[in-house]
């Protein structure tokens, strides 16, 4: 897959200060493998603290500046992102809180300019060719009256409109991938169901490839062809969305089924995943993460990491148990 993301063995690291019972860095990113093929809806999946939005920022290039990142491979298409920073033109990110992603102090409109301008094929237009452009994009995304939307500042919209907003300006780019970092939090549900609508439509139209980051299992198998999931920095399983939802082969997978409203047949039913995400920045943590809060360890689980193994239909898993 050339014309993809393509990621081998990512880890991302930050430094800490040195003690007794902390390591000198904080693995955040433990060997991370997956790719996304051109036009494919992929979604990340996992609790609180499981590193899917680092890795969504070591693939926009937005880590801070102490972050240590290594990688066998992290390629977009045929160009390395790690020493190619113009190979992340086509990538673009929406994140959770659309409102502190744009320039309070800016129109929607001007901001929408600002990106076109950057783009070879607008750089000699004029001011009212590129102001129609952005009108037009606004329109594209469904905000209604755009004309009128383009003179106002964020503050003066609605979260669900700075994050159509938000997703013009990755139209501006005309990115081929699409990071969507929870794009739901804080709207209200219809607003939720409108923006991955329109999130779903646009990448269909556009044949975009889409990463949705999310909590919510339900939101992952309606809106993904495949689902990742994530535990504690490290990838434990891959799968096409049916088949993980149907036969989940890693015991946080199934803890994070069994803990999810949407699948259980009643409340009564519902399983809280027991422990909690480990401390990442602690000394001799085990091999597997989820050593600790797994009724299915056994003792190499705690020294040796498992790969990701294929299995049937599609799905990979690392788990000793389930290999």
């Amino acid at each position: 897959m050339n014309d993809g993301l393509q990621i081998e063995d990512l880890s991302v690291r930050f430094p800490l200060g040195q003690g007794q019972r902390t390591a000198s860095v904080l693995s955040a990113l433990d060997r991370v493998s997956l790719s996304i093929a051109p036009g494919e809806q992929l979604a990340i999946v996992g609790e609180s603290g499981s590193g899917k939005s680092v890795l969504a920022l070591a693939i926009a290039g937005l880590l801070p500046r102490n972050a240590q990142l290594e990688a066998r491979k992290l390629r977009y298409g045929n160009r390395e992102l790690a020493t190619e920073p113009a190979a992340r033109e086509r990538i673009a990110m929406v994140f959770q809180h659309p409102r502190r992603a744009l320039n309070p102090l800016r129109k929607v409109g001007q901001q929408l300019i600002d990106v076109l301008r950057t783009l070879p094929q607008s750089r000699r237009l004029s001011r009212g060719a590129l102001r129609e452009r952005a009108v037009a994009l606004l329109d594209d995304v469904g905000i209604d009256h755009p004309a009128a939307r383009f003179a106002a500042y964020p503050f003066e919209l609605s979260g669900g409109l700075c994050q159509r907003v938000m997703i013009a300006l990755a139209l501006a780019r005309q990115s081929s991938l699409l990071i969507a970092d929870e794009p739901t939090t804080g709207l209200d549900v219809i607003s939720q169901r409108t923006v991955l609508d329109l999130i779903g439509e646009l990448a269909q139209r556009h044949r975009m490839a889409t990463l949705l980051i999310t909590h919510d299992l339900a939101i992952a198998a309606n809106r993904s062809e495949r689902i990742a999931v994530m535990h504690a920095g490290q990838l434990v399983e891959t799968a096409p969305s049916r088949v993980l939802l149907n036969a989940p082969a890693h015991p946080y997978t199934r803890g994070l089924l069994a803990a999810s409203p949407h699948h259980a047949a009643s409340i009564e039913m519902l399983r809280e995943v027991p422990g909690e995400v480990p401390n990442l920045s602690l000394a001799n943590a085990p091999a597997c993460r989820f050593f600790g809060r797994c009724a299915s360890r056994e003792d190499r689980c705690a020294r040796e990491t498992p790969a990701l193994v294929e299995r049937a239909g599609a799905q990979r898993v690392a788990c000793w148990s389930a290999i």
